[in-house]
């Protein structure tokens, strides 16, 4: 749908039915602060709708029971998405900001998810046993009913999906709130929802809020009955006060504050181009992000001024533009807040290079520092910013890598083969690659130890989160002849 001004307009998508709302916003390209479209803002009207839909849909069709339904539907979307795959990399980078390598990797992530998931939704996973003579136990895995999703603006299609295929192929019906920063994408992610055909009016019902009034509805409601969250550690700290009142099940993945342990025997040559990579990644705007460097003290000057001419280098420009190795942040009200984070550091640590920042444009920076408790160690910068510390021993390492309340993921840099291994263990995080970064499998699950969340996405336990399970015992009387 387009305005009156002929650009797109995005609107709701509820009970399989295209709705708008009074209140319309402008969606602005980042990196030039153009007008892209217009998108229907919504809030407490949407959220209530949505859960009226899932409930409708959940309580009085098959969807939760006919497993093969939901395989179909979850492939066909896809292969929509397949098909549209150029189209949704477009839109990612200008609405989004993130370069078109980094958009393309998001939808071709995306693409697998959903077939996974539709794969999953074939599966059995229950039990049963006789238990005594005559006495048989058995389990089934049940839709736990009405998912709330509520899905973040720095990869909204991929970390949607993560959150919404698992919901569907458990047999869970969805109402699923997205991000205004990226109204035009939500609109064609809609669409892709709505061209579904195997899938039924009700089953998936999204809207998108620039405000905060339909979010707390999904969280509250006793009509939800599983809530999904990606986001911040602050805002998930207030979902789990939100839904206390129902103690509804709840699978959070928060903040992170990832480190990158380099042990003096590590291959640079490998190492930096990574670090790099992880520090610019997104513009910095991962809960993966790789914002901690600990050098141990043999390699520590030379991984150094490595990372200060890697960075130095790095290009930053239009997401649009394939000469571009970094975007534009999401708005430049953020690029501000970054730029203030390492102008306020500067009083408590070294500033060994200060990204310059143009409108929603930032460079890289690195802050070198020693004090573990400092700001720009415990808080979560969501930027292209990182610290570098120093470490002498094994023991060092693993304390400063665990000094944060975040627990995440973490990455080892080493050529030593057991050191890995014993570090990791130690290492409180969810995830821990050794001489790699930011690799992750749709079937082995990730998630967050501490304060960096709860519950698991990915895998099986991305589908059981969004299960109940129900003990059925059934006694056969013995036969009398």
């Amino acid at each position: 749908m387009t305005d009156n001004t002929g650009l797109p307009h995005a609107r709701h998508y509820i009970a399989g039915q295209w709705t708008d709302s009074a209140q319309r916003t402008e969606s602005l390209n980042p990196a030039t602060g153009e007008a892209l479209g217009t998108f229907a803002d919504g809030g407490a009207e949407e959220a209530r709708a949505g859960i009226a839909a899932a409930r409708l849909a959940f309580d009085t069709t098959d969807w939760s029971r006919d497993r093969h339904l939901r395989a179909k539907a979850l492939f066909e979307m896809a292969g929509l998405l397949e098909e549209r795959r150029e189209e949704f990399i477009t839109l990612l980078a200008r609405e989004n900001g993130k370069i078109l390598g980094e958009a393309a990797f998001e939808i071709d992530l995306t693409i697998p998810k959903l077939r996974y998931y539709g794969s999953l939704a074939l599966s059995d996973h229950g039990g049963a046993a006789e238990v005594k003579p005559g006495l048989y136990s058995m389990t089934l895995r049940e839709a736990a009913g009405v998912a709330a999703v509520i899905a973040p603006w720095n990869s909204p299609v991929v970390l949607a999906v993560r959150s919404f295929a698992p919901a569907l192929a458990a047999g869970c019906t969805v109402v699923m709130k997205l991000p205004a920063q990226t109204g035009l994408v939500n609109g064609l992610l809609s669409e892709l929802v709505a061209a579904t055909t195997s899938l039924p009016a009700g089953v998936l019902n999204i809207f998108t809020e620039s405000g905060n009034e339909g979010a707390p509805l999904l969280v509250s409601s006793p009509k939800v009955d599983v809530v999904s969250y990606t986001g911040s550690t602050v805002v998930g700290r207030k979902i789990m006060e939100q839904a206390s009142a129902t103690l509804k099940p709840l699978s959070l993945e928060l903040g992170g504050k990832s480190p990158m342990i380099v042990f003096d025997d590590a291959d640079l040559d490998v190492t930096v181009p990574v670090l790099t990579k992880a520090i610019t990644t997104f513009t910095g705007q991962f809960c993966m992000t790789g914002s901690r460097i600990l050098a141990q003290s043999g390699i520590a000057d030379e991984l150094r001024r490595r990372m200060i001419a890697s960075l130095e280098a790095v290009k930053v420009g239009p997401g649009d533009d394939p000469s571009s190795d970094m975007g534009a942040m999401i708005d430049e009200r953020n690029a501000e807040r970054v730029e203030g984070v390492v102008a306020d550091a500067a009083a408590y640590a070294k500033v060994l290079l200060q990204g310059e920042r143009k409108g929603a444009f930032i460079h890289p920076s690195l802050v070198e520092v020693d004090d573990v408790s400092s700001p720009i160690v415990q808080r979560e910068v969501f930027g292209p910013v990182a610290t570098f510390e120093v470490f002498d021993s094994e023991a060092e390492a693993i304390g400063r890598a665990n000094a944060t309340e975040f627990g995440l993921a973490a990455s080892i840099w080493t050529r030593d083969v057991d050191l890995p291994l014993r570090v990791a263990r130690e290492i409180k995080a969810g995830t821990v690659w050794t001489n790699t970064w930011a690799v992750v499998h749709d079937q082995f699950e990730e998630g967050g130890f501490k304060q960096s969340g709860m519950g698991r996405l990915n895998g099986m336990r991305g589908l059981e989160e969004f299960q109940e399970t129900k003990h059925l015992v059934h006694a056969a009387p013995a036969r009398r002849d």
